[in-house]
């Protein structure tokens, strides 16, 4: 198996080369050689994976074949294709929605029949917006299967890590099943039997791994991606990066690589495929498209550096135009490492829209509804111009919920304290005093709450009003699963900045991944797919996984018209209208 850029010869020819290796650059690489066609990957940092692998890798696809396994008989595309009208309107092109939309299912059933990658449907896993005409509450959200890294090898150690502070007891990656179980485990016995055998196997795979081998959400679907690369042989080349390509009358027909001071002129007969995972750490595009924002406050992969943006700009290719946001947002927390590092952790929905929590700025008060999807929480806080904003709660709301980093049971928070990624009051006027800010404001907003907790009804931000926001909180409180009060001192409060995790602006294509010029001509031979494609979603965000649902279903496109074009001797110009 190829894995330097030195075992390449110099001139040597591909059918397809894809440009990065996060969910939606293997996906392609996958898809081009399920084609027949001879694709190279590369990737710029040291793993495969990017961003995806450390996602929840649930995949937004409406109709798949595995809708029906969860009963969501009621779906269909003309529903999926209203929700989406609604939703994103006139911000992304209906064209692109539409080949979404015929082509995922597609997508869904071609990479399960031809590869070691499994998908299966949550039971309930609700649309976003849900009280939108046309969402559904089941059928559309597919999950990875748990992928046993042990089957890599020494391939394993390519796969990018997991968040830390997304796993316990040394590396073990847990589920939304997984957590449930642990925390029940003194409750059920089934819980507790499940719970057993993940200590036991995190315990066997720490004599030999770094980590567990347990590989759940986007660290399990990145791993089932590369094992059938392997099994195709494709060759993966890390630590590699494009510098240029070379376009001739029949489009790309050339790219430059470089890896450790070596390079190599490849020549391309199918095309590019850019799926390098958009341009959040250019520094000049960042400050352009996301001011204000400070890079500390992305929790993405670090590969995203728009290098690869620059060369395709380079020869032609264009933005489209912005819709709601340039990038995807989440609420994250941040706390440096005992490493140095700095760690990221994006609050989805473990902590904030449950009973109990409220999130105020400076004047102490609420400013938006607390149970709303990350998404439009992170752009709730930029038009408040709040950050940092302050998530607080009371002793039993950190017990029953954690709070960010800090993990649920109340156990261990010395070292949250000390370093202040963790903030203590005795009162709710102490609390306020150490974070500085309003204390009149805070009791105020707690005191509003804890009426509204009573009552079930949030008069300020009608939380807990929606199926989606409904089933992030605790369906064991009543009468409103995301209103709770807060009561029990000691108070505890952490700060929350608005970081964006994915890139919502990108290149303008065609339906079938086909970059754009400002002529809105096609350029032949270069394609981009993931966040370096520009979202269908018009910077919106309907539903979970509707980064890696489009991301799967452009590179079964883009690729399969890339592994057709290779095989044209002359390029005939049908391919390219």
């Amino acid at each position: 198996m190829i894995t330097r850029l030195s075992q390449i010869s110099e001139g040597e020819a591909f059918d397809i080369v894809v440009v990065g290796a996060g969910g939606a650059g293997m996906s392609a690489a996958l898809f081009g050689a399920i084609n027949g066609a001879k694709v190279l990957l590369v990737e710029k940092s040291e793993y495969v994976g990017g961003t995806t692998a450390f996602s929840a890798g649930t995949t937004w696809v409406p109709n798949s074949h595995h809708a029906r396994a969860v009963g969501a008989h009621d779906d269909s595309l003309e529903k999926a294709a209203h929700y989406l009208d609604l939703a994103v309107g006139d911000r992304s092109s209906p064209a692109l929605r539409r080949a979404f939309l015929e082509n995922g299912p597609l997508a869904v059933k071609c990479i399960e029949d031809n590869s070691s990658v499994r998908y299966r449907a949550r039971p309930f896993h609700p649309d976003y917006i849900s009280d939108l005409e046309g969402s559904t509450l089941k059928g559309r959200a597919l999950e990875p299967l748990p992928f046993d890294g042990r089957q890599l090898g020494e391939r394993f150690a390519l796969i990018r890590p997991p968040i830390p502070e997304f796993t316990v007891l040394g590396g073990m990656m847990v589920d939304r099943d997984d957590v449930n179980h642990l925390l029940g485990m003194t409750k059920s016995f089934k819980s507790l039997r499940h719970s057993i055998k993940l200590l036991v196997r995190q315990g066997v795979d720490r004599l030999r791994h770094s980590r567990g081998t347990r590989l759940v959400m986007g660290n399990a679907l990145i791993a089932s991606l590369l094992q059938s690369l392997d099994q195709r042989r494709v060759p993966v080349l890390t630590q590699c990066q494009m510098d240029s390509v070379e376009s001739g009358s029949d489009g790309i027909e050339a790219i430059v690589l470089s890896q450790q001071g070596l390079k190599r002129r490849l020549r391309v007969k199918g095309g590019v495929i850019l799926a390098s995972g958009g341009f959040n750490r250019h520094p000049e595009r960042r400050k352009a498209l996301l001011p204000g924002i400070d890079v500390k406050w992305c929790p993405g992969a670090s590969g995203h550096t728009g290098q690869a943006h620059d060369v395709a700009q380079g020869v032609g290719a264009r933005y489209g135009k912005p819709g709601l946001s340039n990038a995807f947002w989440a609420p994250v927390s941040t706390r440096k490492r005992a490493d140095g590092s700095l760690a990221v952790f994006p609050h989805f929905i473990l902590d904030r829209g449950k009973p109990g929590m409220i999130t105020v700025n400076q004047q102490g008060k609420r400013f938006l509804n607390e149970s709303t999807s990350y998404h439009l929480f992170g752009i709730g806080m930029q038009k408040a111009g709040v950050a940092p904003a302050y998530l607080v709660t009371d002793a039993k709301g950190l017990r029953q919920y954690g709070l960010g980093m800090v993990r649920p049971g109340g156990k261990g928070l010395k070292p949250f304290l000390e370093d202040g990624y963790l903030t203590e009051g005795a009162s709710l006027a102490a609390l306020a005093g150490r974070l500085g800010i309003d204390a009149s404001g805070l009791q105020d907003s707690v005191r509003r709450m804890n009426e509204y907790a009573r009552t079930g009804v949030d008069l300020d931000y009608q939380r807990g009003t929606t199926d989606y926001q409904r089933a992030n909180g605790d369906g064991s409180n009543t009468p409103n699963p995301n209103l709770g009060t807060l009561g029990i001192a000691p108070f505890y409060a952490i700060r929350l900045y608005p970081g964006d995790i994915g890139a919502a602006t990108g290149f303008a294509t065609d339906a079938k991944g086909r970059t754009l010029d400002d002529r809105d001509q096609v350029i032949p031979g270069l394609y981009a797919i993931g966040n370096d494609m520009h979202s269908i979603m018009g910077g919106t965000y309907p539903g979970p996984g509707i980064t890696l649902g489009p991301g799967l279903t452009f590179a079964y496109l883009a690729a399969g018209h890339a592994a057709q074009r290779a095989k044209m001797p002359a390029k005939e110009a049908v391919l390219e209208q």
